[in-house]
């Protein structure tokens, strides 16, 4: 089902063949053929090698020198061929080689052989792609290049010949052309800011490009201003992008100064708001809630990040732009997902879980989405972005937003959000025993006439959180019945927790691995442990199980749950013994 409108329709149809229209000429404005007839260029230079704050790993460069890739979760071997000339694995992993990443690695071993051996590579890419090659040249991977190979300068450049020098310059000077010609083509969202970024880098980087640097600013400012929101968020919605543009921009801004240069308000502003943004998506064991397209939490780099940040306040509990909400008591923190989905451009990452939530406790993840894995995203994305793969409530079987994919549309943009809820009502109300947020979501409205509301409600001492899920009707006084009604509330559960049910099975018993003990109680329904899986973990997906709570709206209107911590250690004895034995099998 799709609810894509006809204008919208037409602008992607537009925008795929203005893309292509837009390569094709700025592939004839990099070209030597061009380059012959600019007087410019000649005397460009490298003036500064910006700072890179993305983790390096001295032990990858020995691997690399051996020829053996393993990049975006996929090993390759090159048996003494050139890497540019091997078959790609994955799109993910052509992406990470073409993007030259991994040059940070060779850098922070320190040695003449790794910088021989970056050199050698980067010189084997110009004369295998420098010239053209049709992925390599896709604006997303080329920002990344413009980056990576202006960052690590100091590293290729190191003991290199003048004929080099000016090879590498060349194609530099020829990969910043082609962008400046088709950045404003590339995918929305991230990617495009990141074209923008890099060709701001250039700018101020290359003393042949700053005549350019009015142009790039312009261009930077205006993309801060349209994706980053008033309260730090990105527009897609995905925290995971705060971290992969500051990591970006931080060092952008220290480039500014060190060409005693003002760095544009617009990009100051915006670091100041994504700052405090990274504080209100952790968990209390420092990692990100996987929402929207949100994966493994790259902690090294985001501890740098948070280096950075002078005023280490207490996140804001209420993100009305980005359209979350944060409770926050004692050790337990409860982060939940009350917006709608991002504009259709920038929503190929986006996830269908209006009203999830997940919860944690002294730096022990309990309740979680399924997230998405840092590899091979590919083979799990349509599960993953789909309701039944959150925290929240799943009508008939479906998710809450409809998705856009056809084969033309996948190619260029990737499975966009086409509808979902559009009316949605977010409440907060606290006092000195609990905090409480109140949401309800349309995403079900038209499709089986009901409308979700859910409730939930921490202690002001972070031991107990309790839940109400609400169906109302979505027009008139009751439920419409010739439209099927079957319900389930789902909550997934970190691999870590041990599970044990309750005899009368309205509860369970979960143990943490801190040993603390946590109950669930549905009350009036039943539980069922059901399997799921984990992947949002850096070690890949992980079995896990989920408690569901199944019903119909009509018969049960509203579903009443509680967690609850009973015991911040767990007893020892035979009864602890049983509970243990009960959990292992359960999670089998």
């Amino acid at each position: 089902m799709s609810r894509v409108s006809f204008a919208d329709r037409g602008r992607l149809i537009w925008y795929a063949v203005r893309r292509g229209l837009s390569h094709v000429a700025g592939r004839f404005a990099a070209s030597r053929l061009l380059a012959l007839f600019r007087l410019g260029g000649r005397n460009e230079r490298i003036a500064i090698a910006p700072q890179s704050l993305r983790t390096a790993d001295p032990t990858r460069a020995s691997e690399i020198y051996s020829g053996r890739f393993a990049l975006a979760g996929k090993i390759v071997v090159c048996d003494g061929r050139s890497p540019f000339e091997m078959e790609p694995p994955t799109p993910d992993w052509a992406a990470s080689l073409l993007g030259f990443g991994w040059l940070r690695h060779m850098r922070a071993a320190e040695t003449a052989a790794a910088r021989a051996n970056a050199r050698a590579l980067v010189e084997e890419w110009i004369a295998l792609q420098g010239g053209w090659n049709g992925v390599a040249w896709r604006p997303e991977i080329v920002s990344r290049r413009i980056v990576s190979w202006l960052t690590q300068a100091s590293l290729i450049l190191a003991d290199a010949d003048v004929r080099f020098y000016r090879r590498f310059i060349r194609s530099l000077a020829r990969q910043v052309r082609f962008l400046r010609w088709t950045a404003g083509d590339a995918q929305d969202g991230v990617p495009r800011l990141q074209a923008a970024i890099a060709l701001t880098y250039a700018a101020l980087c290359m003393t042949g490009q700053t005549r350019h640097l009015k142009r790039a600013t312009k261009r930077l400012s205006a993309e801060l201003d349209r994706q980053i929101l008033a309260d730090g968020g990105h527009v897609s919605r995905n925290p995971g992008a705060l971290i992969e543009l500051l990591a970006d921009l931080l060092p952008l801004a220290q480039a500014f100064t060190s060409r005693n240069v003002a760095p544009p308000p617009a990009l100051l502003n915006a670091v100041d708001r994504m700052m405090p943004m990274l504080r209100f998506f952790r968990h209390s064991d420092k990692t990100f809630a996987l929402f929207n397209g949100m994966g493994p939490t790259a902690q090294d780099l985001l501890a740098t990040i948070l280096a950075y940040d002078d005023a280490r306040g207490r996140p804001v509990a209420n993100a009305i732009h980005s359209g979350y909400q944060r409770i926050e008591a004692r050790d337990t923190v409860v982060l939940m997902d009350t917006g709608a989905p991002p504009p259709l451009a920038v929503s190929a990452d986006a996830h269908a879980g209006c009203l999830s939530f997940e919860l944690s406790s002294r730096q022990q993840r309990i309740v979680v989405n399924c997230g998405l894995p840092a590899a091979g995203k590919g083979n799990w994305r349509h599960l993953a972005r789909a309701t039944a793969a959150h925290s929240t409530v799943t009508f008939n079987q479906t998710s809450s937003c409809d998705f856009y994919d056809t084969r033309v549309m996948r190619r260029v943009f990737g499975t966009l959000i086409a509808g979902g809820p559009s009316r949605i009502a977010a409440t907060r109300d606290a006092d000195d025993h609990a905090e409480q947020v109140r949401v309800s979501h349309d995403g079900y409205a038209d499709k089986f006439g009901v409308i979700h509301q859910r409730t939930v409600t921490l202690s002001a001492d972070g031991r107990r959180l309790e839940g109400e899920d609400i169906f109302l009707p979505a027009r008139g006084e009751a439920l419409p019945a010739k439209l099927p009604d079957e319900f389930a509330v789902r909550f997934h559960l970190h691999p870590t927790i041990r599970v044990a049910r309750v005899d009368d099975g309205h509860g369970v018993m979960l143990t943490l691995p801190n040993r603390d003990v946590w109950a669930f109680l549905a009350h009036e329904d039943r539980v069922d442990i059901e399997e799921s899986v984990y992947l949002g973990g850096r070690t890949g997906p992980r079995r896990t199980v989920q408690l569901v709570i199944h019903g119909h709206a009509r018969r049960a209107p509203r579903v009443e749950w509680t967690f609850a911590l009973t015991s911040e250690t767990l007893p020892t004895g035979a009864g602890a013994r049983g509970a243990r034995e009960q959990t292992q099998d359960l999670s089998r």
